[in-house]
C-alpha cells in the first residue's frame, strides 16, 4: 500500500524553492535570481526525476549488503562525472544554436517529459510500487555477482602475494602512518565492489530523463549552476537511497511520484519557454 499523501508532501518540499524563486524573478526580472533560480530547479528536476528510478534502487540495493560510505562514493562518484559531461555538451550545444533557440527546445522537451509522465502515471493503479523495477535491478546484482564468482573459479582462487614495499623513510611513524593511509584510501576506491557499483550506475544513467534534462538545463547561461545544482541533487538522493531507499522505495506511490514528476516537468516547460521569449539574449 503507497503513501501518496506522505510523497507527495516530499514533492512539494522538493519543489517549493525553485517556484518561489521563479514567481519571484516573474515580477522582478533581475539578473541576481536567475543563476539562484537555475541552481534551485536543477535540484527540483533530479529530485522528481531519481526517487525510485534505478540508478536510485542500485544504490538502496547495494547499501544493505556493502557499507554505506562505499555505496555513496562509487555512485554519487559515478553521477556526478555524468552530470558534468551533461553540462558540458549542453553548453557546447549552446555554442552551435543561439540560446534563445536552445531554451525553447529545452521547454519544448519538458513539455514532452511533462506529456508522457503524465499518461504513464494515469495509467498506474494508486498502489502501484517498484516492485517490477526492484525485482530487475536485484536480478542485474545477482548476475553480476555470478560472472563475478565464475571468473574467481576459473582463475583458481589465486590470491596477491605481494607484499608493501620496504623504504627506509617506513621506518618513521608519521611518514608510515600517511603511507598506510593513502594505500587504505586507494584500494577502497579502486576496489572490485567500488568499480561495479560505479559501472552499474553510470551505465544507468546513461541516456537517463535526468541526464537528457541536465543538458537541456545546462544550455542557459547558468550552466554551472544548472551543473552544480543537479551535482547537490544527486548527492541527496543517493544519500536517501544508501541511508534507507529500499524502504523509501516499497512505501511510495510511482502513481503519486509519476504524477508528481509530471506536474514539475510542466512547470519547468513554462519557465522555459517564456525565458526564450522574454530574454532572448
Amino acid at each position: 500500500m503507497g503513501l501518496p499523501t506522505y510523497k507527495a508532501a516530499a514533492l512539494l518540499l522538493c519543489l517549493s524553492a525553485p517556484f518561489v524563486l521563479a514567481a519571484g524573478e516573474v515580477e522582478d526580472a533581475t539578473e541576481s535570481d536567475g543563476p539562484l533560480r537555475s541552481f534551485a530547479m536543477s535540484i527540483a528536476m533530479i529530485g522528481v526525476s531519481e526517487i525510485g528510478d534505478k540508478t536510485f534502487l542500485i544504490a538502496a540495493l547495494m547499501a544493505m549488503r556493502y557499507k554505506r560510505m562505499l555505496v555513496f562514493s562509487s555512485s554519487a562518484s559515478a553521477l556526478f562525472i555524468m552530470t558534468i559531461l551533461s553540462g558540458i555538451i549542453g553548453r557546447t550545444f549552446t555554442s552551435l544554436v543561439p540560446q534563445r533557440y536552445t531554451q525553447f527546445m529545452a521547454g519544448i522537451l519538458f513539455l514532452v517529459f511533462g506529456y508522457k509522465l503524465t499518461l504513464e502515471g494515469l495509467a498506474m493503479p494508486k498502489d502501484m510500487g517498484v516492485d517490477e523495477e526492484l525485482a530487475e535491478v536485484e536480478e542485474e546484482i545477482a548476475v553480476k555477482d555470478l560472472n563475478k564468482n565464475l571468473g574467481h573459479v576459473e582463475s583458481g582462487g589465486a590470491q596477491s602475494t605481494s607484499t608493501a614495499p620496504t623504504n627506509v623513510f617506513l621506518k618513521y611513524p608519521a611518514v608510515n602512518k600517511a603511507y598506510n593511509k593513502v594505500k587504505d584510501t586507494l584500494g577502497y576506491v579502486f576496489s572490485p565492489i567500488w568499480i561495479q557499483i560505479f559501472g552499474m550506475v553510470f551505465l544507468g544513467e546513461f541516456g537517463d530523463r535526468s541526464q537528457i534534462s541536465t543538458i537541456a538545463m545546462a544550455s542557459g547561461s547558468d550552466y554551472w549552476f544548472v551543473i552544480f545544482g543537479a551535482i547537490v541533487g544527486h548527492a541527496i538522493c543517493t544519500g536517501i537511497a544508501v541511508l534507507g531507499g529500499k524502504i523509501l522505495a516499497s512505501k511510495i506511490s510511482m502513481r503519486t511520484v509519476t504524477l508528481g514528476g509530471a506536474f514539475s516537468f510542466f512547470i519547468f516547460a513554462i519557465l522555459y519557454v517564456r525565458e526564450a521569449f522574454v530574454n532572448p539574449n
